[in-house]
């Protein structure tokens, strides 16, 4: 007890040190084990109490607001990796789990190659399993002693694994957050007070901690000479090599501004990138500005993959200004940034396939509901041909996780590793591992689960996940990692043991490493060379680019598209549907701070966007086509009669001088095959996008629209009360939050009410757009006695297959109420 009560002290007295900004050297380190195995003594009691109900309520979660019959029945045994993990029918108390559990790792452990001679630890665990099953369940002290030894002999046998063959974890400390997958990463709304550490020897008899950074003043940049205390860190990383650290710090984070200012973005309330030598030497400052910039990536080729707000554009569902920021590159010394993609909405986390290839998080939701697709995504380092790789259509929001975070490959496996979170959370929940290539049904026949003692927060169960959570898990194989995980512990004298750094198992095994006292850990990393992947060919000029492009990364020029056959997708088409054109639509990012200001259309969260043109579809289903890079567009395939047939439900971009290429619209993901002969559209040169009609771009209903309805409709409707208005005067009225006006004329409120659309989650072929809108079927009847001519009944059907927007842009909304043009801010 002593030896545990001085190591305390001393990681107390470190702690004190940094935040004073006195110097702190290497200290020494204790873990209070007796104390984390009656945590999980107790936590595996309240499983077994509680396991049916558990599952009950996955299975309850995934019945919610879902109406069809449930083929897929919720079955954590059939979804988890291993079965050890779960509670099992003959398990009477924690002692028969720890004891199977121990076994299975103990297996497991033995079947990777004779570095450690595991027959004593094998014979002790006969020697404790005899004698667990002559002491009753009843004899509570009993069994918990036993407890103890079984969880002593298991620390024994878990650190004798030859995957540990590094001494050394890196790891950073961090306070509280914003509970929100977006505001977490804002410098402001990040308690101050963490650190960047070593823990040394991390798996021997007497680990060390040494503080990276206590000694290391700023070399370069706005902060030289200064240290870095006081502050917030986050989202460390490693170079191949294991010589170089990169991270994120925000310095003022204790001096906080009155929340969502614009005092928030200084640039000493944000995060900004440095790097360090892992001797503690060469710190320096790599990214400055009005903008949050973290979760580094080193890249193959040598730059530096990193997630910023530099493009700009705000978020569409926040009643606060919340930035969006996606992903950007830049040079190992912080110069030559270039956006590499140009969603519109926000992207986390990328790291490095085994391929070569960055995987990354994104944030889907154009036309549809905005909780459901926060998943993998796949891109070259230098962004192009960027791609779901799953989870993007979901059957229903309760059967997948709402965001899969801190996605990484796996040593020697296809599979990757990741962090089953909430959408309204930080990305903190239960680890699953994701397998592409198994077909995906649009539930989780890819997701197996590694924690199924940890619903998927806020999809299966509440969104905080408040009592106990996994984080930032780093694979050592398919069946072992470390992960900072939060026990789901009972407060002692009012204090819950905080977030520290485990080694996980996929046998439901979780063996303490180090914890903080105070402070959470976070992003744990086994300080070890890593072989470095590929480097794939560039299919832009980056470095040119990085030369010319704007202060936000930016490059105009041009790309090619070329789709192989628009009917190859995933669900059936109409039968008899003829494609003849692709339409071509660019979406805006909001550039205005507080959702539904303005409010764009009818749908709450409606982008504003713009027809940049059609091209042909040859009679193969091809398309060859030059599009503008450096814009985030969708396409519609449109049927000969000009309406849309189906509609993407996300966004693409391109890069100059890039060849995008696409199968279908769609198209299974595993199964596209080449075509025998070379399609019709390219064996000519590609098309140029063929203007839409005045009003299309940006798209405002008084420049589309209103210029039918002058033309054919608003005389009788001002002759007949009962008729609705469809004049241009202002209404109003307004939407939820009395302080905002609508803006809208009083013929966009009479007509928004019969706008076209596909359901909230996918896009099902013939029934998007102004197909399912009453009011194209309203005027196929015949209303009394107009007739409109093709371009008018066009621009009609135009605007309700774009959603039917009034504000074309998210500024001067008066001026696109008169029918002006108002271009947006941000494209």
């Amino acid at each position: 007890m002593a030896i545990l009560l001085a190591g305390l002290l001393a990681v107390a007295a470190q702690a004190a040190e940094t935040e004073t900004g006195e110097s702190a050297g290497p200290r020494a380190v204790e873990i209070d084990l007796d104390a984390e195995w009656q945590f999980q003594f107790e936590d595996l009691s309240r499983q077994i109490a509680g396991w049916e109900k558990h599952r009950e309520q996955v299975q309850r979660f995934r019945r919610a607001g879902y109406m069809e019959p449930l083929d897929h029945a919720s079955d954590l045994v059939g979804e988890t990796f291993r079965h050890e993990a779960l509670i099992l029918p003959e398990d009477r108390d924690p002692v028969d789990i720890v004891a199977r559990r121990t076994a299975a790792v103990l297996s497991a452990i033995g079947q990777l190659g004779p570095a450690v001679d595991l027959t004593p630890l094998e014979g002790r665990l006969k020697e404790l399993t005899a004698r667990a099953a002559g002491i009753a369940p009843g004899q509570k002290e009993a069994r918990q002693e036993l407890f103890a030894d079984l969880c002593r002999l298991r620390r024994a046998i878990v650190l004798a694994n030859p995957l540990l063959d590094f001494s050394d974890i890196a790891f950073i400390t961090r306070a509280g957050a914003h509970e929100h997958c977006c505001d977490q990463y804002f410098g402001f709304t990040n308690d101050g007070g963490g650190g960047l550490f070593v823990l040394e020897g991390a798996f021997g008899p007497e680990p060390v901690l040494r503080d990276v950074l206590a000694e290391s003043p700023v070399e370069r940049g706005r902060l030289k000479g200064q240290k870095l205390q006081g502050g917030a860190f986050l989202s460390p990383a490693l170079s191949y090599d294991a010589k170089t650290l990169a991270f994120a710090y925000a310095e003022k984070t204790a001096e906080r501004p009155n929340a969502y200012t614009d005092e928030c973005w200084a640039p000493e309330h944000c995060f900004h990138l440095f790097k360090v030598s892992v001797d503690a030497t060469g710190l320096e400052q790599l990214t400055d500005g009005p903008f949050n910039e973290f979760d580094p990536c080193f890249l193959p080729n040598g730059r530096v993959a990193f997630i910023s707000e530099r493009r700009g554009g705000f978020g569409r569902c926040h009643g606060r200004p919340v930035p969006t920021y996606t992903l950007h590159s830049m040079r190992p010394d912080g110069t030559g940034i270039v956006c590499l993609s140009y969603h519109e909405t926000n992207e986390w986390n990328p790291s490095v396939t085994h391929n070569g290839m960055i995987i990354y998080a994104r944030w889907d939701y154009v036309d549809r509901f905005a909780v459901i697709a926060h998943h993998p995504w796949l891109t070259t380092p230098d962004g192009c041909d960027a791609r779901a790789l799953h989870g993007n259509y979901p059957v229903h929001e309760t059967f997948r996780p709402h965001m899969e975070a801190h996605v990484r490959a796996v040593p020697g496996s296809e599979r990757f590793l990741a962090t089953a979170t909430a959408h309204h959370g930080q990305s903190v929940g239960s680890l699953v591992l994701l397998d592409f290539s198994i077909p995906d049904d649009d539930m989780v026949s890819q997701v197996k689960r590694l924690t199924p003692d940890m619903p998927f927060p806020e999809s299966e169960g509440p969104g905080k996940s408040s009592s106990g959570w996994f984080a930032t898990a780093w694979p050592l194989s398919e069946d072992f990692f470390l992960a900072v995980y939060q026990p789901r512990a009972t407060p002692r004298n009012g204090v819950r043991p905080v977030a520290g750094i485990y080694l996980v198992d996929s046998f439901g095994n979780r063996e303490l490493i180090y914890r903080h006292e105070r402070l959470r850990c976070w992003s744990p990393i086994p300080l070890r060379p890593r072989v470095k992947p590929p480097v794939l060919p560039e299919r832009w000029d980056v470095e040119r680019a990085a030369e010319s492009a704007s202060p936000e990364g930016k490059l105009e020029g041009e790309a090619v598209v070329a789709v192989m056959n628009v009917y190859d997708g995933l669900l059936p088409w109409p039968e008899g549907t003829n494609i003849t054109s692709l339409r071509v639509v660019q979406v805006f990012p909001k550039s205005t701070p507080i959702n539904v200001v303005p409010r764009i259309g009818g749908r709450q969260q409606l982008l504003a966007r713009g027809v940049l043109g059609t091209v042909p579809v040859e009679e193969d289903g091809s398309a060859h086509f030059i599009l503008p890079a450096g814009k985030a567009v969708y396409f519609q395939a449109l049927g000969s009669d000009g309406l849309a047939v189906q509609s993407m439900m996300s966004d693409t971009y391109a890069h100059p001088g890039e060849r995008l290429i696409c199968q279908g619209c769609h198209e299974p993901r595993r199964e596209a095959t080449p075509p025998a002969t070379l399609p019709l559209a390219l064996q000519r040169e590609p098309s140029r996008l063929r203007p839409e009609v005045e009003g299309s771009w940006p798209m405002t209903f008084p420049r589309l629209v209103q210029p039918v309805l002058d033309a054919k409709c608003v005389a009788c409707h001002a002759k007949e009360a009962k008729a609705p208005p469809l004049g241009t005067a202002i209404i109003k009225d307004t939407v939820e939050r009395t302080d905002i006006p609508l803006g809208w004329s009083e013929a966009y409120a009479s007509l928004a009410k019969y706008p076209g659309g596909s359901g909230a989650v996918r896009s099902v072929p013939g029934r998007v757009g102004a197909r399912t809108s009453k009011l194209l079927r309203l005027l196929e009847k015949g209303h009394y006695d107009v007739e409109l001519s093709d371009e008018q009944l066009h621009r009609i059907t135009l605007w309700l297959d774009c959603g039917a927007p009034f504000f074309g842009a998210y500024e001067r909304t008066q001026e696109q109420a008169q029918g002006e043009i108002v271009l947006p801010l941000v494209q």
